[in-house]
């Protein structure tokens, strides 16, 4: 199996815990996973903004497509032995919208809002 490389916002505190998680379970078991943090790559090679990137999680599948949200979970979840059931029951077509609706209509903007306070509070801080 060929390597997924999945971009997340390491500012994000729930965002870095579940991915360093997630890593560790990948280390641990030799999976195929890469984790790259928004804030330091070059999103260049991802072909979005900052500002797309700290919007939703996304996945780089070895082919070089690019899939975000529950589809990006379902690539980590396959990947990782423990997760692989997840990764299945995601995918059956009424489960796949119901989660897919919660992460884009519920969690994604809480965490995309929470980046842009976060974001904010910094430039005030920086201020001279």
């Amino acid at each position: 199996m060929d390597d997924v490389h999945i971009l997340y916002n390491g500012s994000c505190p729930i965002c870095r815990a579940e991915i360093h998680h997630y890593r560790d379970k990948a280390i641990a078991n030799g999976a195929p996973l890469r984790f790259d943090d928004l804030n330091a790559v070059d999103l260049g090679t991802w072909t979005m903004t900052d500002d797309q990137a700290a919007r939703r999680l996304h996945a780089k599948r070895p082919d070089g497509r690019i899939v975000s949200g529950v589809d990006a979970f379902a690539l980590i979840w396959e990947r990782l032995p423990r997760y692989r059931w997840l990764a299945a029951l995601v995918r059956f077509p009424v489960i796949h919208g119901l989660a897919s609706l919660a992460y884009n209509r519920v969690a994604a903007p809480i965490l995309y809002r929470r980046h842009k306070r976060r974001m904010a509070l910094e430039a005030v801080e920086r201020r001279p």
